[in-house]
């Protein structure tokens, strides 16, 4: 049995109006994988921020390594060996990968950077991590899940002791997560100790040794992770018993009328044209791997991305989408992959945030009426359920999940007709998933049309009634709800053009 490295004693934190922790006690073991989990809003964020030195905690005592430990800055916290690697990516653009990777350690010859052996020791980090692209491309002509690569790639190439990964399978493809489950195990028989979040549960027995769990700032328990089963989990997570994962109704027709049509359009970086509809009555998936163009082709539908010729039609009308502008006109909306840096301003309120794609629903003589904002914004508040104290809350204080539902409000709002959804669940705890998914039936039921893209086959498979796949620009296959299989998917995602 391994000695405890970190041990975490009575934490408590608390904000405006929010006790995000109470008296949170547990300990995670040398050279362990630690997997931590909880509903969005369950305090483990808050945690994390306080072990790497972002938040200091109003009581408790944390011992690292048998030493006191309390951080006064990030820099202290990766001075004393623990590194952390966020959801939301922490890289700087304009810099190179190399430079991203070792800039709080560049390798230098006198006062000037040693070049040669920046560019060495970038290539073998890449190999660890499995990513192949060039140290000296820029970070943003990256993909996200490459991204996502440079983030752990950046982590691991310094002497940490106690890794934390924060959501790091939400943008990688099967082949990548299998490459960085392996690089976990590698590491961990050389001692290292990772303390890894997911919402995804099946990862934990994949990957973790024990499970923590916390649910509303509280700790609930630690299992070794071949003594607890998934709805075990799920029941601590939520404090009720779950039903099932995804709620499916049948469609109410089967062979329906095309709601939005996409006829022969070509993006850009690709010789293909594409062509899919959308049915009435019918949830519709758009699968792919990193790669297929699945998020260029959406981004290319809502006028957020060029296009090179190609029709597309709103229940039989053709549309002329030049800008996202247009495409909110003609009422196709896109809640983004990123919904932080592209769905929401996080630094404006809910009720900000929920009226900025219609102003002139609460403008009166020029400027905005207030008071009509926020009642409107409560009445929405209420029909999605978003738990916040106020709806003039600053966004980025709310849960994953309740963010994620302030972008579907702005855009119901706006009085939406079709929902393109880009990873609606991605960093969404399973409480709240399956809301969501509640939220995608009710949609369907009042008529909007509704069309998700996901890197999760699972969740396609359980939500949708048609799937449609993307290869290499182009849709290389579709599957009907009957004959959904794991491996037919997965074959038209692997084909070739």
């Amino acid at each position: 049995m391994s000695e405890d490295i970190l041990s975490i004693h009575g934490i408590s934190k608390s904000f405006p109006g929010v006790l995000a922790l109470s008296n949170v006690s547990f300990s995670v073991r040398e050279g362990e994988v630690h997997v931590l989990v909880g509903e969005n809003g369950a305090g483990k964020s808050t945690l994390v921020k306080i072990l790497c030195g972002y938040y200091k905690a109003d009581g408790g005592t944390i011992v690292l390594n048998g030493k006191p430990y309390s951080p006064l800055t990030t820099r202290a916290a990766m001075d004393a060996g623990i590194r952390v690697v966020y959801q939301e990516f922490n890289l700087l653009s304009y810099l190179s990968v190399a430079e991203n990777i070792f800039f709080d350690h560049l390798p230098c010859k006198g006062f000037l950077i040693d070049k040669k052996k920046l560019y060495v020791d970038t290539l073998d980090v890449l190999k660890r991590v499995g990513l192949d692209v060039d140290p000296e491309l820029p970070v943003e002509l990256l993909g996200v899940a490459q991204m996502q690569l440079v983030e752990i790639a950046k982590a691991i190439s310094s002497k940490c002791r106690v890794l934390i990964l924060d959501e790091p399978t939400a943008t990688l493809s099967p082949g990548e997560i299998s490459r960085l489950f392996e690089l976990i195990k590698t590491e961990k028989q050389q001692g290292l100790t990772v303390i890894y979040i997911s919402h995804h549960l099946k990862e934990i027995y994949e990957i973790g040794d024990r499970v923590t769990v916390l649910r509303n700032g509280e700790f609930v328990g630690t299992h070794d992770v071949d003594k607890v089963s998934i709805p075990q989990i799920v029941s601590m997570m939520v404090g009720r018993q779950m039903g099932v994962e995804y709620p499916f109704k049948d469609s109410i027709t089967t062979k329906s009328e095309p709601r939005l049509e996409v006829k022969n359009l070509r993006i850009t970086g690709s010789s293909h044209e594409i062509e899919f509809a959308l049915r009435r009555d019918e949830i519709l998936g758009i699968f792919g791997l990193v790669g297929s163009k699945r998020t260029e082709t959406v981004r290319a539908i809502f006028g957020a991305d060029d296009k090179h010729g190609g029709t597309i039609m709103l229940d039989g009308k053709k549309l002329n989408i030049r800008s996202p502008r247009d495409a909110v006109r003609y009422g196709i909306c896109l809640l983004t992959e990123d919904r932080k840096a592209q769905g929401l301003i996080l630094d404006m309120s809910l009720a900000s945030n929920m009226s900025i794609a219609a102003l002139e629903k609460v403008t009166r003589y020029g400027l905005i009426d207030k008071n009509t904002e926020s009642i409107d914004a409560e009445r929405l508040s209420k029909e999605l359920s978003i738990k916040t104290p106020s709806v003039r809350q600053l966004t980025r204080n709310l849960s994953g999940g309740n963010q994620q539902k302030v972008v579907l409000a702005k855009w119901l709002y706006r009085d939406a007709k079709v929902l393109i959804f880009d990873e609606p669940t991605r960093g969404i705890d399973v409480g709240a998933k399956y809301e969501i998914y509640l939220l995608l039936w009710r949609l369907l039921a009042e008529g909007k049309g509704i069309m998700i893209v996901s890197s999760d086959l699972s969740e396609l498979m359980g939500v949708c009634h048609r799937i449609i796949v993307f290869s290499g620009g182009q849709v290389s296959g579709e599957v009907l709800r009957p004959d959904f299989e794991q491996e037919r998917i997965l074959k038209y995602a692997y084909r070739v053009p």
